[in-house]
């Protein structure tokens, strides 16, 4: 299976990063030569310097004999045209492009989807104010995924020294806590990520991750001693794109929304377009300013500039100043591992979360969603059940799943099933599954054809 990817920044080296380690034959195409020798110095794919809006460089990548498609560069220009000449040279190679500007997006998606033959449109600003939404509804989660159009939730909490949960093994979980409809999929210690068994034990400080049908999430989250309560007052550093459509949404949902944007006429902007919030010119790091906005009494502070320094220092200064919660954007993907170090929970990133959707695109086998959980380490993926594939029609527990793979819900109708090693998935049921990244690429096959040994 080929890929072309067009665009060697940070979604393009992800992108290409992921399907390397799966061994897939992948091509990256860009006119930056730094760009192409980071790419070259660390992951194993062809690079090609040049345009990739060139149908001469689309042919030299091998346009027609390439499965799928990822224009991705920052350039909404130029991602179009790739898409234009891609289709032009090999109508049946699926493809995907990443738009930021909604008139294209409008556009593309009323009229010229079909002509171009995009699969799939990706907006990563859209994309990353439905990731910081949901942050901000689940108390203490790190990271959240929806499946089944939001009925099953993947929830990364973590485990403070007051956690209920401190110290229990997992077999004894349901009996202590008297909680049905909840699955353990995965635990991130120390940067390690562990399949657990039911002998494992919770410790102040893992991440635990895992699955519950949404009416029953409550109840969960009273087992790690959180408790979900109604957002009423918001604080938005940053009033570009992703700020202006995040103060859009809580406007409609009339929650108490400021929002401090240094730019005057960016200012002038979001007063005409925003009725009922808020618009103060300013620093959203002056102490002076969060104190005179009672930073205190926010339950969420939501850092968006284009300045990972600036959403950092201000978060930081948030907490420090009583804000219940923060958000911070970040656009170093590199950036994430340290942040928990420096006491920043919660991060988002439009690269991600374009990242995310992509993901989900390109998977093979009858692939719903995909979500990454602890960077490239593993996926969770929503697939529909084939009857070619060998997960179908026997016992959880009799069948030969690789090494960190686990199924981890099954949906049949309008019934979530958190399965038993007893649970048969039958064709045409939906079933969310586990998968380490080593395991990815069998998992794949397994979802399309029957395999020996899985």
């Amino acid at each position: 299976m080929k890929f072309i990817i067009v665009g060697a920044g940070e979604v393009g080296f992800h992108i290409a990063s992921r399907l390397s380690k799966e061994d897939k034959d992948v091509v990256v195409v860009d006119n930056n030569p730094e760009n192409l020798r980071r790419i070259a110095e660390n992951i194993d794919v062809q690079t090609i310097h040049g345009s990739g809006s060139s149908p001469t460089v689309l042919e030299e990548a091998g346009i027609k004999d390439t499965s799928i498609f990822l224009a991705v560069t920052n350039s909404d220009e130029t991602n179009l045209v790739s898409c234009m000449f891609a289709n032009i040279l090999s109508p049946a190679t699926t493809k995907l492009v990443r738009l930021r500007n909604e008139e294209y997006v409008n556009y593309i998606e009323r009229y010229a989807k079909d002509l171009l033959r995009i699969k799939m449109v990706i907006n990563p600003e859209v994309e990353v104010v439905k990731t910081i939404d949901r942050l901000m509804t689940i108390p203490g989660a790190v990271d959240i995924g929806e499946f089944a159009d939001g009925r099953v939730k993947l929830i990364g909490i973590r485990v403070d020294e007051d956690c209920p949960v401190k110290g229990i093994k997992l077999f004894e979980f349901k009996t202590k806590f008297c909680v049905d409809g909840i699955l353990v999929a995965a635990i991130v210690r120390e940067e390690s990520l562990i399949i657990p068994s039911g002998s494992d034990q919770i410790i102040p400080g893992d991440i635990v991750y895992f699955v519950a049908e949404e009416k029953r999430l409550p109840d969960a989250l009273k087992c790690f001693g959180k408790h979900m309560q109604p957002i009423r007052r918001v604080l938005i550093v940053g009033g570009g794109n992703v700020g202006f459509r995040l103060a859009s949404l809580l406007e409609e949902r009339s929650v108490h929304t400021k929002l401090i944007e240094k730019d005057r006429d960016r200012c002038n902007f979001l007063a005409e377009h925003l009725n009922n919030v808020i618009i103060l010119q300013g620093d959203g790091s002056d102490q002076e300013l969060l104190q005179e906005e009672n930073i205190q009494d926010m339950d969420v502070v939501i850092t968006l500039t284009g300045d990972e320094e600036t959403n950092i220092l201000t978060s930081l200064l948030a907490k420090r100043m009583g804000a219940m919660k923060t958000v911070t954007r970040i656009n170093k993907l590199s950036y994430f591992p340290i942040m928990d170090a420096i006491g920043i929970e919660h991060v988002v990133s439009p690269r991600l979360s374009a990242i995310n959707t992509i993901l989900q695109h390109i998977r093979r086998g009858k692939i719903l969603s995909a979500i990454s959980i602890k960077g490239e380490e593993a996926e969770v993926l929503e697939a529909v059940a084939l009857e070619t594939s060998d997960i179908v029609g026997a016992p959880l527990k009799k069948i030969r799943f690789p090494k960190g793979v686990l199924v981890v819900a099954i949906l049949r109708d309008k019934e979530v099933i958190i399965p038993t090693g007893d649970s048969v998935i039958h064709p045409n049921d939906h079933f969310i599954i586990f998968s380490t990244r080593e395991s990815i690429t069998e998992v794949e096959k397994a979802l399309m054809v029957k395999l020996e040994y899985f």
